[in-house]
Order: structure tokens, then C-alpha cells, then sequence
């Protein structure tokens, strides 16, 4: 059987998945990889065959999308080619991390797609959703990169078809301990904004990840650090807290890692508002901006005990061969 594995490149998380999927599929099949997007800041430790500009979501700068970015970067006329000339023909099975090229080129050829992705968990019905829903939001989840069949990777197994995260082994094989420090990773903020903020909390020592930021330095009780996966992991694993978006893969880590979590839902993100009530049902503080109404609710955070790790099993293998014997 000839695969092809396509993820989306804006953001790390589907990033860090394919990195942990990649290899136990290329065990089971022959395996093409495509990329697509342009916002991911990890090296990837795996050939890719296929790497498109696609379409991205560009992060904005007081916790949203920059929907007028977005458009601007957007070449409509190279996503439709790609689209066209794709050869999905090649491949007996897509599966798909929400990714639009192969996606929207396996629907027009008929050729078969399944989707494993987060937002396949968060569209299923039983996920948990906020309480009004986003009529635009949801139908960007839905037609973005569409598939035959949905399976997905949610912060519990709500229903048949939903996985626990994958966590990687990287994060699995860290020696977890609390030496007093809290982790922040904002990316839809600017440094400025997350600095302005968290001197408010003069007493902790924040350790900032930044997109936006090539070199370490530090502001009093701060200091902040260009991306880097390998020193992410390390601090975090060694954290009392994590501050960070409500995407996916990290709250996820940190609650595998038991760290307690707060989480800022990016604004006008419908998949981040579903993640946020996901994350409240299991207990993490939520907030929605980085202002001085909410000191009152980090300085409550900070105080909190430190939860119980969530078991998350390493059900990868499991995952992929369920997935190829079904389909």
C-alpha cells in the first residue's frame, strides 16, 4: 500500500504529531510526506517529498488571526494549481492532518481521504463545544481540508474514533519536577504585551518562548527565549505552570506532564473556544486576554496546587494500524 502522510505547517503541534506518526506508518507502509503552510518553527527529523505554501493562518499581535495578513499573503491561483496538479492518483490512502492541498486534490480525483487531526476530534458531536458557536468558525473547520473519514485526537476519548493526544517521547522520557519557574508560549501576542502583563507578578520567574525574538534577554523577574523544542521541553518539564494559547498539543503536554494549566483562546479561533471549554471541564483556569482584569485570576492560578498527571497511553501504533486495517 502506497500513503500519503499530509500535515499542516502553521503552528508546531501538527508538526509535533507527524514527527511521532511518520515513522511507526513508514514501518507499516510505503509512505510519501507533504507539508503544507508556513508558520511551523521546528526542524523536522524526517525527508519531506511534497513542501507547499497551502494556507495559512497568519498569528496576529494582541491574541487573534490577522485576518487582513492572511489575505494578503494568500496566492489563490497557486493553491488552486497545487490543487489541480496534486498526483493524489499515486496513492492508494491519503490521511490527512488538516491539510487542503491533498485534501481538496483527493475529493475532486475521488481518491480516498482520511483525516486525523485535532479538528476532527473537535467537530465530532460529543466534544465538548463553547456556548455560542461560530457559524464561519465551524465551517472553516469543515471545508478547509475535507475528508471521507474523520478520526481525531482530542483531551479525552469523548466517543469511537477519538484518541488521547499523541505525546511524543521527548516529553514521555523527561524527569518531571517543579523547580519554581513558570512557562509562557503566546504566539498570537507581541513580547511587549506578554511583558507588560506578567511584570504585574513580580514575586515569579516567567520563562517567555517567542516567535518573535531571535536572541535571549531578559526584563526583571523574565526572561525570553527565541523557539527552541529542545529547551521547551526541558523547562517545562521542570515548571510549576504553564501560561499558553488553547491550542492543542501543549496544554496537552503539560497536563500529561502534570503541570497545571492556564490557557488564552485566540480571538476569533473557533477551534481555541472549543479547546477552552474542553480545558475548563478538565479543570484549567481560562482566560481571554492579557488585561488587568484578569490579574486577579493568575494571582489564583499561581496559588493552585499542581494537578494530577493525565494518563495518557503512547497508543500510536495502535492509532495507524486501526486506521489501515479499516480503510
Amino acid at each position: 500500500m502506497k500513503v500519503l502522510y499530509a500535515f499542516q505547517g502553521t503552528g508546531n503541534g501538527h508538526s509535533t504529531r507527524a514527527a511521532e506518526i511518520i515513522p511507526v506508518l513508514k514501518r507499516k507502509a510505503r509512505v510519501d510526506v507533504l507539508i503544507s503552510g508556513t508558520q511551523s518553527d521546528l526542524k523536522l527529523p524526517f525527508p519531506i517529498d511534497y513542501a507547499l505554501r497551502g494556507l495559512s493562518f497568519t498569528f496576529g499581535r494582541s491574541g487573534g488571526i490577522d485576518y487582513i495578513d492572511t489575505f494578503k499573503k494568500m496566492d489563490s491561483s497557486r493553491l488552486l494549481s497545487d490543487i489541480r496538479e496534486f498526483p493524489v492518483e499515486k496513492y492508494d490512502l491519503i490521511i490527512n492532518d488538516f491539510e487542503p492541498v491533498s485534501a481538496w486534490a483527493a475529493r475532486s480525483k475521488m481518491i480516498p481521504c482520511v483525516s486525523l487531526s485535532h479538528q476532527s476530534a473537535v467537530l465530532h458531536p460529543l466534544a465538548p463545544k463553547p456556548g455560542t458557536c461560530s457559524l464561519l468558525g465551524r465551517f472553516v473547520l469543515e471545508h478547509y481540508a475535507p475528508s471521507h473519514f474523520r478520526y481525531g485526537f482530542h483531551f479525552k476519548s469523548y466517543d469511537n474514533g477519538i484518541y488521547t493526544p499523541v505525546i511524543r517521547d521527548k516529553v514521555r522520557d523527561q524527569k518531571v519536577s517543579d523547580k519554581g519557574h513558570y512557562v509562557v508560549y503566546l504566539p498570537a501576542f507581541t513580547d511587549e504585551r506578554i511583558i507588560r502583563f506578567l511584570s504585574n507578578f513580580s514575586s515569579v520567574n516567567w520563562c517567555v518562548f517567542s516567535k518573535k525574538t531571535r536572541s535571549v534577554y531578559k526584563i526583571g523577574n523574565m526572561e525570553v527565549h527565541p523557539i527552541s523544542d529542545d529547551l521547551f521541553v526541558e523547562r517545562m518539564a521542570s515548571c510549576s505552570g504553564v501560561l499558553c494559547g488553547a491550542g492543542f498539543e501543549t496544554p496537552a503536554e503539560a497536563l500529561f506532564l502534570g503541570k497545571k494549566v492556564m490557557a488564552i483562546p485566540m480571538r476569533g479561533q473557533y477551534e481555541q473556544k472549543c479547546n477552552a471549554k474542553a480545558l475548563e471541564d478538565l479543570g484549567v483556569e481560562i482566560i481571554y486576554d492579557l488585561h488587568p482584569s484578569n490579574h486577579a485570576k493568575v494571582r489564583a492560578w499561581l496559588e493552585r496546587a499542581a494537578p494530577e498527571p493525565m494518563a495518557y497511553p503512547k497508543h500510536t501504533e495502535r492509532v495507524i494500524e486501526d486506521i489501515l486495517d479499516r480503510h
